[in-house]
């Protein structure tokens, strides 16, 4: 089963991606590893990326979506894979796809976790870090996890410890925006991607409001 995942950050995407993974077995694929290890490998795709990066911008297309195939033809991947982290933009949904016909790779599902902008925001904002353990789930947004009150103070739902903390680019409102003003741009970013491949393959589009474990089921119901 090959499946590329979307949705905006704050929705939980890479949970549901584990989730995905898990069901099927088949391999998470996040292009920011794709680069890294071909970087790290120095592979001839490596290099050039590296160039681009080295000077900030960004890698143009007819060298990551080469990566990209290169890592779903391997071995680990023969049975399936989830794509997560691109495209990210409609020119590279057409790119991609056209490369994908090319090689006679099926894209059998398209994920899509809907969760407004307003929402994404503040579940990004909410999250709240235990001293004790990061990955004690707090955020004060969201009330499935939402963080305990205890003598008038605010402490971990977990734990009840009462240092909990904040992630300094969680609360960068004007970085946050600038990441969903591209996700949410149904013209030329990532929903038109969302848009573009509606029209091309199966789309299993869920709920992102609710909670992760809803959301998980939704999900799974509809891929079976």
């Amino acid at each position: 089963m090959n499946i590329l995942i979307f949705g905006p950050n704050g929705s939980g995407k890479g949970t549901q991606g584990a989730v995905v993974q898990k069901k099927y077995g088949i391999p998470h694929i996040e292009t920011g590893v794709i680069f890294r290890q071909n970087i790290s490998k120095k592979t001839p795709l490596g290099e050039k990326a590296k160039a681009f990066i080295d000077r900030g911008e960004l890698v143009p297309d007819d060298i990551t979506i080469p990566m990209i195939l290169d890592r779903l033809k391997e071995d680990d991947a023969k049975k399936g894979w989830l794509l997560d982290g691109f495209p990210r933009n409609l020119a590279q949904a057409e790119a991609l796809w056209k490369a994908l016909e090319s090689e006679k790779i099926e894209l059998d599902y398209v994920i899509e976790i809907d969760l407004d902008r307003d929402s994404a925001k503040k579940r990004i904002m909410g999250r709240r870090l235990c001293k004790m353990d990061n990955n004690h789930p707090n955020n004060i947004y969201i009330d499935a996890i939402k963080p305990h009150e205890h003598e008038g103070k605010t402490v971990c739902r977990v734990c009840n410890c009462e240092d909990l903390t904040t992630r300094a680019d969680d609360q960068d409102a004007a970085a946050i925006d600038k990441r969903h003003g591209i996700y949410y741009d149904t013209k030329t970013g990532t929903l038109a991607a969302v848009n573009y491949f509606k029209e091309r393959t199966k789309i299993v589009s869920v709920d992102g409001r609710v909670g992760v474990k809803e959301v998980s089921e939704a999900l799974l119901k509809q891929l079976s």
